[in-house]
């Protein structure tokens, strides 16, 4: 059975783990072993990581890695400290690759 991870600062993902979910808590300055944790989880039994758009700052390239992937999916998700726009970045990029268009804007933009 697959599992789903959640990662990022304690104060984003702490409430992840009432739902059964895994968390694995970083701090920024953590990348490096962010990176390999992140790595670790793709490759085994996890089919959803979640990543909080902090963290997912700084381990752009790890995530990048798993992109064209079917497994797992990386979703970014905002933190405590707020929405950066960059997990709807995330989710509209993978839309138009799947679908071969901006769903948004009809494609003309």
């Amino acid at each position: 059975m697959y599992k789903i991870a959640v990662m990022g600062d304690w104060d984003s993902i702490y409430g992840f783990s009432a739902l059964g979910l895994d968390t694995f808590r970083f701090t920024p300055e953590e990348s490096e072993e962010a990176g390999k944790t992140l790595r670790k989880l793709a490759e085994s039994d996890y089919a959803v990581i979640y990543v909080t758009e902090q963290l997912a700052d700084v381990i752009e390239n790890d995530i990048e890695r798993f992109r064209s992937q079917p497994k797992p999916a990386i979703i970014l998700i905002p933190g405590i400290s707020g929405n950066t726009g960059k997990g709807l970045a995330s989710v509209k990029k993978s839309v138009e690759q799947a679908v071969g268009s901006d769903i948004i804007f009809g494609g003309d933009k």
